[in-house]
């Protein structure tokens, strides 16, 4: 159980960050108002960073479905817990898409046009093609989990011992938030790239629910892409991680 909550406030801290900064871009009179795409991603990165240390110890840190896929398919996790893992990840990324938009109700109340409302809750791909759509996913998140699937510590190598890993506490966090940083900066232009399928499904689900839902629709004959393309990514990555 312990590690099903760390997934649930991993993904929370990872959503209520995430679309935080979406927030702060894009809705009127925030401080942080048209802070463009660098902002985003590097806010995206950090995100993943503060989730990712907070939660590692307790449970991995997956706090994405698509790597908690990823990794039963290489065969480094249970497969009998990756329903439970999901369940917790996708009510995390709930909560926190509600919390995102209580705090910044009054922004969302004085900014005009639907979409630029429901970018802060879900993707949308700037240019529809459910092909390049899906192939931007798929590639995004491939990136993502096979670099996740060989990242390890640093080692030092001591005369008559075997190689030592050296901790680096709350920084063994970083790579993981660089990498995040470094998809979003080179691939992240036609999607939006969730390369998280509870990121996106589940911000859209409570989106859905909420007044503002009426400025645009939820757009679930999109949501498909985000959630399948990166499963399918996930499970190319294992499947090379596996082959070589």
């Amino acid at each position: 159980m312990h590690e099903l909550i760390a997934e649930f406030i991993g993904t929370f801290i990872l959503i209520l960050l995430g679309n935080g900064v979406v927030a702060n871009v894009l809705l009127k009179q925030t401080k942080g108002h048209d802070g463009g795409w660098i902002v985003i991603t590097a806010g995206w990165g950090m995100a993943v960073f503060v989730a990712v240390y907070v939660v590692a110890p307790y449970s991995g840190a997956h706090i994405n479905p698509a790597v908690t896929f990823g990794l039963a398919m290489a065969g480094l996790f249970d497969w009998i817990k990756v329903v439970p893992f999901v369940t917790a990840q996708i009510l995390g990324a709930i909560f926190a898409a509600w919390l995102v938009y209580v705090f910044y109700k009054d922004h969302f109340s004085i900014t005009e046009g639907g979409e630029l409302k429901k970018a802060c809750f879900c993707t949308a791909p700037n240019i529809r093609n459910y092909s390049s759509n899906f192939l931007s996913e798929a590639v995004g998140t491939f990136i993502l989990v096979y670099a996740v699937l060989y990242i390890s510590k640093p080692f030092i190598e001591i005369a008559g011992q075997e190689n030592v890993k050296v901790g680096l506490g709350a920084l063994e966090a970083l790579p993981v938030g660089l990498l995040v940083f470094a998809i979003g900066m080179s691939l992240g232009g036609t999607t939006g790239y969730a390369i998280n399928p509870a990121r996106d499904f589940g911000p859209r689900l409570i989106y859905h629910f909420l007044p503002i839902r009426r400025d645009a629709p939820s757009d679930w004959s999109y949501a498909w892409i985000p959630v399948l393309g990166p499963l399918a990514g996930a499970g190319i990555a294992a499947a090379l991680f596996l082959i070589i």
